[in-house]
């Protein structure tokens, strides 16, 4: 069975294509509310990040 949706160009890694999948969030500055989320591909294992602004309606795990 195929898949009925494909995921977004930028969920692929840039060296094999393989699929993105999110292995944690980490604070990337937290005077300007940024968190760094770290991907990395389930083909070939490289780790991606993106800096993105930080989503107030989500706990911080390190709080607990």
């Amino acid at each position: 069975m195929r898949t009925l949706v494909q995921p977004p160009p930028s969920s692929h890694c840039d060296r094999c294509g393989g699929e993105l999948r999110l292995k944690r969030i980490e604070s990337a500055n937290r005077g300007l509310e940024l968190d760094s989320e770290i991907f990395s591909c389930i083909k070939c294992g490289r780790e991606h990040a993106c800096t993105v602004s930080h989503d107030r309606n989500i706990p911080d795990p390190k709080a607990a």
